[in-house]
This record gives structure tokens, C-alpha cells and sequence, in this order.
């Protein structure tokens, strides 16, 4: 059995995860709900025989999905064991029989794709530099093409995806998204958007959106009103204004969920990552 490094009695793991949100109520666990961290969190806490709780990069929504999802895992020493096999292959990665064992633990629409010991100092939320969001939408006449069906958001009005490109130039940088994000008491509203283009490949028009983090419901919302632009029923610079609002705007609705991936999350080397944790957490303060 490989040698345990150990910090308080407890060995931190950084999983990678990828699902389909389509069938869970978003990440969070909810009393009476499906959601990805509980049917996650039952599986481990069956394996390790001891309840463990998942930290993770990014809460996603209802509906929404994720190929680059990161979250960590503070297991016991004493219960660490129980990832390995009785008969370890000497070319296995560490943990890849737990990968292998949670393959057949789980149901089909989430998978963990990696599990590795954590550096020292890391955090999957708070060390975290930048998300990585796609949403995807199909303005074809026919509606999704049916691999697609689940992750692609059908759009029956044309689009001007020119102005919606300009429109997003207006969005970027560190800004007060509060028009674009659901209240949640003793959160911030400013964000680092850094990255928000489009791309239209036949009937498929795809935004990338990447920021240092994002508030509740934001991607979406900033999806949303930049369809209202897309449709002409404002013009470019409105969205600048929308920046100027302290709650959530009524003038647009979000855009559909099942549009949206997490694709992503970028952390520092590992002898960055205490910095940065301690950083993010200073400025995530209410």
C-alpha cells in the first residue's frame, strides 16, 4: 500500500468531474432532491465508510452540466485504505482503482475522470484563478440535432451575433455584475470577466466565458441579455448600462440552462496555491 502523507489525520484529494446536469437539481446537496454532490458524496461515504463532504470549484445550477468540474475531499487516514486494492497493480496510478470502483458505483450521468493527493495548500474553490463556462445554442429551423439534445439550447428567432459580440466588449473587466446575479445574502456581486466571445459555426452560435468566479445565476444572465441584443431588441450599449443596476434586472430573462457547461478551472503552481486561497478568501468576505 502506497505511503499516506497526512495533515491533522486527514489526506486531502482533488477530483476531477465531468456530468450531465440535465436529471440533478445543480451541485448543492438538498433535502429530498438529486443533486451531483449528494449522489457523489453517498457513493464515497459507502466506499470510505465514513461520511465525507465535497468542496468544489463551482456550484453549478439545476441543469446545468459540466466536463471540467474540480472539488476536494478531506478523507481520514484511518479511511484511506479503503481506496486500495488488496492486490495493487504496480503501473496503476495511485488512486486509479477507486476511479474504477466509482465507475461502477455511480450512475451514468456523472463520472469522476481523475483522483489525485491535493498539493499542499490547495483549494478547489478558493484557489482557483478563473472559470470556464461554454453555452451553446441552435438557431436551425429543425430544432437540436438529437446527440445534442441535452447540451444545446434550441433559439427559433434569428441572431445577430455581430452585436452580440459587441455588446460583450462592454461587460469585460472587473465590474458589479449585481443586474446579472440572484441575491444570496453576504455575497459579492463584483467579478473579473475576462473572457466573453461568441462563435457561430453554421446554425450553432457558442459563447466562451471565462471570470475569476461567478455569482448565482450569472452566466446565464449574461447570456440572456445578450440574446435580447442578438434579436435587436436593444442595442449594444444597453448592456453597459445594465452595469449601473444594484439588483437583479427585470428587463431580460436568463437563458435556458441545458445550454451551459463548466468546462474549466484554472489554479496557480502549487507553490502559489496558499497565496491564493488566502487572497480569494480575504475577498469573498461579506
Amino acid at each position: 500500500m502506497p505511503a499516506i502523507a497526512s495533515d491533522g489525520g486527514h489526506v486531502r484529494l482533488r477530483f476531477d468531474i465531468a456530468y450531465d446536469g440535465t436529471d440533478f437539481a445543480g451541485w448543492a446537496p438538498q433535502d429530498g432532491h438529486r443533486t451531483v454532490a449528494g449522489v457523489l458524496e453517498e457513493a464515497l461515504s459507502t466506499i470510505f465508510r465514513t461520511p465525507v463532504v465535497l468542496r468544489v470549484a463551482g456550484r453549478t445550477d439545476t441543469g446545468v452540466h459540466a466536463s471540467g468540474q474540480v472539488a476536494h475531499v478531506d478523507v481520514p487516514i484511518d479511511a484511506l485504505a479503503q481506496a486500495y486494492p488488496r492486490r495493487p497493480r504496480p503501473d496503476d496510478p495511485e488512486f486509479g482503482p477507486l476511479v474504477w470502483r466509482l465507475a461502477r458505483f455511480l450512475p451514468a450521468d456523472v463520472r469522476v475522470r481523475d483522483i489525485v493527493r491535493a498539493p499542499a495548500g490547495f483549494d478547489a474553490r478558493f484557489s482557483a484563478l478563473r472559470r470556464h463556462y461554454r453555452y451553446r445554442l441552435t438557431t436551425a429551423p429543425y430544432g437540436v440535432e438529437p446527440m445534442q439534445a441535452r447540451f444545446v439550447t434550441p433559439w427559433r428567432r434569428p441572431l445577430d451575433v455581430e452585436a452580440m459580440a459587441e455588446a460583450s466588449a462592454y461587460l469585460l473587466g472587473l465590474n458589479d455584475f449585481a443586474a446579472f446575479c440572484r441575491y444570496r445574502e453576504g455575497g459579492t456581486t463584483i467579478r473579473d470577466l475576462q473572457q466573453l466571445s461568441w462563435e457561430r459555426d453554421g446554425h450553432l452560435v457558442t459563447a466562451a466565458v471565462t471570470a475569476d468566479a461567478f455569482c448565482w445565476n450569472m452566466v446565464r444572465s449574461v447570456v440572456g441579455a445578450l440574446l435580447a441584443v442578438g434579436e435587436h431588441r436593444h442595442p449594444p450599449e444597453w448592456v453597459g448600462g445594465l452595469l449601473s443596476e444594484v439588483k437583479r434586472s427585470s428587463d431580460f430573462a436568463a437563458a435556458p440552462a441545458l445550454g451551459l457547461t463548466l468546462v474549466g478551472v484554472d489554479y496557480p503552481p502549487d507553490d502559489e496555491l496558499a497565496a491564493r486561497t488566502a487572497i480569494t478568501r480575504d475577498i469573498r468576505k461579506p
